[in-house]
């Protein structure tokens, strides 16, 4: 069993773990929770009632919060030409083609998320190991594959997120930081929340958002009414 220190003992005190509550009430619990000396992360972890061992029950998509992540993201777009300047003008942080792909395989990372146009994938498919290990590897189903670099790279400085079903069948995200209102944060969960429920597979029966819990980085969580949001 994990071990906590003093803070975040007496921090803990704050929250029922029994209880649960009402999206902003919770939201104000764990701001007010968080004692790191760092703007901590406000993430959210929602329990699905689908089986992830199933494909056609598997749940992944993309959400623009409206408040952004408070975190501005670094990206890379593989691109040619004309799409290029695209990339550049619509405020991509690199671009390149063949002369990324060989930086990156000599081991750089120095951004977060990579888009590419449909007619680099060919070349960007050499790095699915490296990539794919890091879960950077352009994909369409989260629009970083895509011949709208403009919208692409926007959204994302935006504060677009990816959210992907994990082994245990639960989704984290992040939702914005310690220091955002809680009524900003309170709408990017609501965002979130209604993609969810948008991307409900077929599939799915039975009760679908069965648990949903937030929480800052280094602070205790909290338990969200999830029925308020079915």
């Amino acid at each position: 069993m994990a071990k906590h220190g003093k803070k975040y003992a007496e921090a803990a005190k704050l929250i029922d773990r029994d209880a649960t509550y009402e999206s902003l009430e919770a939201i104000e619990l764990v701001k007010k929770a968080a004692s790191a000396k760092f703007d901590e992360s406000v993430e959210v972890a929602v329990r699905l009632g689908v089986d992830p061992r199933k494909q056609d029950q598997n749940v992944r998509g993309v959400v623009v919060l409206p408040h952004g992540t408070g975190k501005t993201k670094r990206v890379l777009v593989f691109a040619k030409g004309e799409k290029l300047k695209e990339a550049e003008a619509a405020g991509a942080d690199y671009v390149g083609d063949t002369d990324l792909i060989n930086k990156i395989q000599q081991g750089w990372f120095e951004f977060d998320v990579c888009v590419a146009t449909p007619d680099m994938m060919s070349e960007v498919g050499k790095l699915g190991r490296i990539l794919g290990g890091k879960g950077l590897m352009p994909n369409p189903k989260a629009g970083t594959v895509t011949t709208d670099v403009t919208k692409a790279v926007q959204e994302i400085k935006a504060g677009k997120i990816e959210y992907r079903l994990d082994k245990a069948g639960q989704i984290h995200a992040p939702i914005g930081k310690v220091s955002f209102d809680a009524e900003k944060l309170n709408e990017n969960l609501k965002a979130l929340i209604d993609a969810l429920n948008r991307a409900k597979p077929a599939a799915a029966k039975g009760v679908y958002l069965k648990n949903i819990a937030i929480s800052s980085t280094m602070g205790p969580g909290a338990r969200l009414n999830a029925a308020s949001y079915r």
